[in-house]
């Protein structure tokens, strides 16, 4: 059954793959981080393990539904015009539905933060009983970026080993590895971007991005065509970078406050001591 293993091409597509499913993985974790953190306190690392669990126990299902999945991306429906067509898809739906749902769940809660500053004062009340709720969003969520996941596990771990269940087991491990590795880190990620209400907005623009990369990727997968032009998929790439270029200014700009803040409370002590 592991025979797998006595391939360095195998042991080379696993470290690749977990290293793959924690870059994937990560908007998940900032999508329950921000959903964990509406909850009350007592309950938000428990949100937040249960969503990674829930988001590994859907890409083992998926994996062994995986066939099913790639089926999903034949268009079963195809709309042409003088100036758009298109075909629809099960892949393309799911990822269409998901991204819009990244656009609204993002954009409302931008609107709470900076419009409704007095909002969270008097949210006590609906917070209780909220941990079914925020499950349910974290489960959609969850299988949306599953799909995305187990595509590209499929697509590495293609041709790998002689028999058809070897890819199968790399994949599976891969999957447990990765969300057992951010379980390690995803509680100390969530309290990090509710302590920090800048890094919260900074988060919320990122699910808007990947809701807008959702969106295209539908698109592309239905080969939409608008006034002769094609909607190309936005290289994964690209926006990774944005974000990672993001959040470094933010830690820059983190940590000048910081050392701002030290500075001036040695000024105060100064003019005690002086006093």
């Amino acid at each position: 059954m592991f025979d797998i293993f006595t391939s360095p091409d195998a042991w080379v597509a696993l470290l690749t793959l977990t290293f793959l499913e924690i870059v994937l993985g990560i908007d998940n974790i900032v999508f329950i981080s921000i959903t964990a953190n509406k909850l009350p306190k007592h309950q938000q690392k428990k949100a937040t393990n249960l969503g990674l669990l829930l988001a590994m126990v859907q890409r083992i299902i998926l994996l062994f539904l995986v066939s099913y999945l790639v089926g999903l991306k034949e268009a079963f429906y195809h709309v042409e015009s003088s100036w758009v067509s298109f075909g629809v898809s099960g892949q393309a739906i799911i990822l269409f539905a998901g991204g819009l749902f990244l656009l609204y769940k993002s954009t409302s809660e931008i609107h709470e933060k900076i419009d409704l500053p007095n909002h969270e004062e008097n949210k006590d009340q609906k917070k209780i009983n909220s941990l079914s709720k925020a499950i349910v969003q974290i489960i959609v969520i969850d299988f949306i970026f599953s799909i995305d996941s187990i595509l590209t596990a499929v697509g590495m771990t293609n041709g790998i080993g002689s028999k058809p269940q070897d890819a199968l087991i790399l994949m599976i491990i891969a999957v447990i590895i990765s969300i057992v590795i951010m379980m390690i880190f995803a509680n100390k990620i969530r309290e990090f971007i509710h302590e920090h209400p800048s890094m919260q907005l900074l988060a919320l623009s990122f699910l808007i991005l990947i809701g807008f990369m959702l969106i295209t990727e539908a698109a592309h997968l239905s080969e939409t065509v608008v006034f002769k032009q094609e909607i190309g998929a936005i290289p994964k790439g690209y926006l990774y970078f944005a974000i990672a270029f993001s959040l470094l200014v933010e830690f820059l700009n983190l940590k000048m406050k910081k050392n701002s803040s030290l500075t001036a409370k040695e000024k105060d002590l100064d003019k005690e001591i002086k006093s």
